[in-house]
């Protein structure tokens, strides 16, 4: 067991300085020339008020004469992405006023699509340059000097349309208001020194309703608009395009656009950050400062049991006593010293749940050395995702050898069982979640719903690579000599004395899981949010430190908590330890429950049912997560104290 967690520290302490992650764009930088084709590509609608995507071309837009998909990676076909072409014509600095994009005749049934997804506050997303569309907002931030200042942000997508209201004047209430009308800027830097041509650094787009009318016939793209000119731009408080509230048989809508271009000095390597600036840089600070503050407590609390307790133990226990009558007054941890190392009960279990944690472990530590390094650009769609599927496959072989080095520990032989408990167990538990939930999602007819293909691909993924590394990591631990304990346990099980009620099982346990959870609450909260409510997260470097605190934590409150167990002479720590730690996963579920009723607005059950699905997921990979590394601090440190003293 002493190999079965690789040494993290070097790594550790190498990147604690990186508290700002920077990245490495996913692609090279391509220069346009002047009027040369820029192509616009479709993506999926999504929303926040069902978490359920939609193929662009779900709702009857002007369509391609062939609609052609661009290849995706397993990340973006999980994630709902559909990438698709699309009739827009935008030329590199060819500016384009009210240009006609087509005519539609809608019948009621379609529009009633357009006007339940408008209801639901569907957004669409474009890409342009591997740049996704943002639309432009700002906020009120006060300087060093104490002055007002404005800041621009980005939201990523834009609203498909808007519900009328008496706030919006020209509109009715309840009535649904499509964005037939699109302004796309476009920003380029130029930079003759470095490069020939103009890179793409920004892509904005102002959506707008306005119900078209025609001056004269309709001559297809070459038909003149009353209600768009070059001189007579549409803006806002223009007569909108209602899709709700018709009596017609057929409704006419017209779909424009215009293409605007402006220079920047923002260069190609830089235009992701404003898709990516904080508004609160200061509330995740406030978490750093509030987890260390955490981390010092329970270190001074360590301090204490080891510099003046622990040595006075020691000094105790070791010294040569002849006084029989002091050996009988002995009391504390050192009693139980003949019992600490008995096997628990369900050993198999504990090893399996063991060894899971040792695999999520690795996962999430590499997952995050890669983000803070910036191999996980969000110009890289689906690379995240892509990155903890592969991983949590590839670290099977850690799940193996480390299980079965505690397994053997427990002086358990049946090691090509256990084996196969751990390779199944906790993958078998997200896979049949995962495809319950899939399947009531393929029902909604949506985008996110994977397809059998990549179904039977992370079947592959699961049995053809994640358990033959699980039985390799097995084999090879089984292959060494097991570890031993360095005290053996006596015959007889040592009865345990009476417990106050403040040292039960269940309190200690639960209190013990609210400082690691406390220690990375507002984290989690600004994850939720960019998972949940689609908004981008890339402070890797925020996150990487909070990781480390949250190790830290789990480490020394599942210590501190053992060590007041193990001097009421109760030696049954095994499980406590696990569990201590491990607890935090239920405050993240609880937190989760009260995240959907105050943040979300589920509009739909199957979207209720894939929010608890998916954060049940989550809580369950943090619990095993944070156990393994409760259990693994306990488990040296018991191994330590008890390998210092002298018995008999």
């Amino acid at each position: 067991l002493n190999t079965a967690m690789p040494d993290l520290s070097v790594v550790l302490l190498t990147l604690l300085a990186a508290a700002e992650a920077f990245y490495l764009p996913g692609v090279a930088p391509r220069d346009y020339l002047y009027g040369e084709t820029v192509e616009l590509k479709v993506n999926k609608l999504d929303s926040v008020h069902t978490q359920l995507p939609y193929d662009f071309y779900s709702l009857p837009f002007c369509t391609p004469d062939k609609i052609e998909e661009s290849a995706e990676n397993l990340g973006e076909v999980l994630s709902g992405d559909r990438i698709e072409n699309s009739m827009y014509k935008i030329s590199m600095k060819i500016i384009e006023s009210c240009k006609i994009l087509c005519r539609k005749f809608y019948k009621q049934g379609e529009l009633k699509q357009f006007a339940d997804k408008i209801k639901e506050e569907y957004r669409i997303n474009w890409i342009v340059d591997n740049l996704p569309a943002a639309t432009k907002f700002y906020t009120q931030e006060i300087t060093a000097d104490g002055e007002m200042e404005y800041s621009t942000h980005y939201e990523k997508g834009f609203a498909l349309g808007f519900m009328g209201g008496e706030a919006i004047p020209g509109t009715l209430p309840d009535v649904a208001y499509v964005h037939n009308h699109v302004r796309l800027n476009l920003y380029y830097h130029e930079d003759s020194n470095s490069f020939k041509g103009f890179r793409i650094v920004a892509f904005e787009v102002e959506p707008y309703s306005v119900k078209h009318e025609i001056d004269g016939e309709w001559k297809g793209d070459h038909t003149k608009l009353l209600t768009c000119t070059p001189l007579h731009k549409v803006a806002a408080g223009m007569v909108p395009q209602a899709v709700s509230g018709l009596t017609g048989e057929d409704e006419e809508v017209i779909w424009t656009y215009d293409v605007q271009w402006a220079p920047s000095s923002v260069k190609w390597a830089s235009r992701w950050d404003l898709y990516l600036k904080m508004t609160d840089s200061q509330i995740h600070w406030f978490s750093i400062i509030n987890s260390t503050a955490i981390v010092l407590f329970l270190s001074a609390m360590l301090a204490m049991i080891m510099m003046r307790t622990l040595h006075r133990d020691f000094r105790r226990y070791n010294e040569i006593e002849d006084d029989e009558e002091a050996k009988r007054e002995e009391t504390g941890w050192k009693l139980v010293h003949a019992e600490v190392f008995r096997a628990p009960e369900f050993p198999t279990l504990l090893c399996v749940m063991v060894g899971t944690g040792y695999q999520l472990l690795g996962m999430a530590v590499t997952t995050l050395v890669f983000a803070v390094l910036g191999f996980l650009s969000p110009a890289n769609r689906g690379a995240l995702m892509l990155a903890l599927l592969l991983l949590f496959v590839f670290m099977g072989i850690f799940a193996g050898y480390g299980g079965t080095r505690l397994y053997r520990f427990f002086g358990l032989t049946e090691w090509v069982q256990f084996t196969f408990w751990t390779a199944i167990t906790f993958p078998g538990i997200c896979f049949t979640i995962f495809f319950i939930l899939n399947m009531f999602v393929w029902g909604e007819k949506s985008t996110g719903a994977v397809p059998y293909g990549t179904l039977i691909a992370l079947l592959v993924l699961w049995f053809g690579i994640s358990v033959p590394l699980v039985y390799l990591g097995s084999y090879f631990a089984f292959k060494r000599d097991p570890p031993k304990p360095v005290k053996k346990p006596g015959l007889i099980p040592r009865h345990i004395p009476e417990q106050a009620w403040y040292l039960s099982s269940f309190l200690s346990i639960f209190v013990g899981g609210i400082l690691p959870f406390g220690a990375c609450f507002i984290e989690i909260f600004f994850i939720m949010s960019s998972v949940w409510l689609h908004q981008f997260y890339y402070m890797f470097g925020f996150l990487f430190i909070v990781f480390i605190i949250l190790f830290i934590t789990c480490a020394e409150i599942t210590i501190v908590m053992c060590y007041f167990q193990l001097c009421h002479e109760d030696y049954h720590w095994w499980w406590r330890a696990f569990l201590t730690a491990g607890s935090s996963a239920l405050y993240l579920f609880l937190y989760s429950i009260m995240y959907f009723c105050t943040k979300m607005e589920i509009v739909k059950p199957v979207s209720t049912m894939l929010f608890f699905g998916y954060m049940f997921l989550i809580s369950l990979g943090f619990f095993l997560m944070t156990g393994t590394i409760g259990f693994v601090s306990t488990f040296y440190f018991v191994e330590t104290i008890y390998g210092s003293i002298k018995t008999e």
